[in-house]
């Protein structure tokens, strides 16, 4: 499809915050937008997201989706949107394969945690702390801090939600290094980037709690949407076993949600003439139209009553909170307990020190934060692995 005139120009020659002094900076031709989404697939904070949880901790199930084959799934999406828009598809694709960079350990049970522990210290944030880990925690470079990604991207993840009116110390502090115009909404990359987010995790995640047998077909048909879907698919295939037939109905929801996006998204983005008037419009141009916002609100809220809030995930959370907050504990009192890579670079003084420590927690996968804290604490977690 034609580019759009509102869409991100990676030939308009995107800033970086560190400027290249000794070459390299073009290793095959790749664009500014393909660089930073290879810079991401190739980065250690990437790789350590396929043992992260998405929905259920540290599961043992193989077909269980973890934070990396959700974000996948995510950039999938939003380079169908993206390029049905006339958008920059690895602008977009970037963005969805960093948005959980952020994530700590045990997905927003381990954030809690975390919050806890750096209340004193300005708080914790996984939104913040994916511009963190992009920006100051991944150094693969002899030149300099970071991945060094261009600035739409990083106003994409600082954004994609919205304008960020109060900023916590982490993002204050990156903005402050490198300016990214918090005030506005991002560009409509970042925005398609935040609705594919949506879609998939409302969809997959149905998948996944259908499989651990947290959630029944009856519990879905009570959605008069989905039960539509679902006469439709039983009509279609009369006589295909019924768990394909729910991966049928999953697969038509996200085409649905997908379509409403485009269309509703076009319409509203007609009037742009650039990625500038965008930024300016003063509201969000990418997502549901009205009827399918309504929509997608019930299953959210279905999803957080049957699947979120199960008496089993609520007692896998809390264990997981006590896993993260010992392990902060445990550091705060004995930094040498901590690698020593993170040891030689640990400040002297609070509250730096102790965001460094929760950098150092943020970064690790499920299972290494059990391991950890069964060798500093002598006993094995138990009550995480639920599924």
């Amino acid at each position: 499809m034609t580019r759009a005139p509102y869409a991100a120009d990676s030939a308009a020659g995107p800033s970086r915050e560190f400027s290249r002094t000794s070459g390299g900076e073009q290793r095959g031709p790749r664009s500014a937008f393909q660089r930073d989404r290879d810079r991401i697939v190739h980065s250690m904070s990437f790789r350590r997201l396929k043992s992260k949880t998405q929905v259920f901790i540290a599961p043992d199930g193989d077909h269980y989706r973890t934070r990396l084959t959700h974000s996948l799934e995510v950039a999938q999406i939003g380079r169908v949107i993206a390029r049905a828009l006339g958008l920059d598809e690895d602008l977009t694709e970037a963005l969805c394969l960093a948005h959980d960079l952020g994530h700590p350990p045990f997905g927003h049970a381990g954030e809690a945690a975390l919050s806890d522990a750096m209340e004193r210290h300005g708080g914790f944030d996984h939104n913040a702390q994916a511009l963190r880990t992009v920006m100051r925690i991944e150094c693969p470079y002899p030149e300099h801090d970071g991945l060094n990604l261009t600035w739409d991207l990083l106003e994409g993840l600082a954004k994609h939600n919205g304008p960020v009116s109060a900023p916590n110390w982490a993002l204050a502090e990156l903005d402050a290094a490198f300016p990214l115009k918090l005030d506005s909404w991002p560009s409509l990359e970042a925005q398609v980037a935040a609705v594919a987010d949506d879609i998939a995790y409302d969809n997959h995640d149905i998948d996944d709690g259908l499989r651990a047998g947290f959630l029944s077909l009856d519990d879905l048909l009570s959605l008069d949407f989905l039960a539509d879907q679902w006469r439709a698919v039983e009509k279609r295939f009369p006589h295909a076993p019924r768990e394909r037939l729910l991966r049928e109905m999953i697969r038509d929801q996200i085409g649905m949600m997908v379509n409403d996006v485009i269309a509703h998204t076009a319409e509203i983005a007609r009037g742009c003439g650039s990625v500038a008037e965008v930024r300016a419009a003063g509201r969000q141009l990418a997502g549901f139209s009205p009827a399918m916002a309504a929509q997608e609100r019930r299953l959210k809220s279905f999803m957080y009553e049957r699947l979120y809030y199960h008496p089993e995930q609520i007692a896998a959370a809390e264990k997981a909170r006590d896993v993260v907050a010992r392990l902060f504990a445990a550091y705060a009192q004995d930094a040498s307990l901590m690698p020593d890579d993170w040891l030689a670079r640990l400040p002297q003084h609070d509250p730096q020190r102790s965001r460094v420590i929760a950098d150092f927690i943020a970064g690790m996968s499920d299972r290494f934060a059990m391991q950890a804290v069964g060798q500093i604490y002598g006993e094995k977690p138990v009550g995480l692995i639920n599924v």
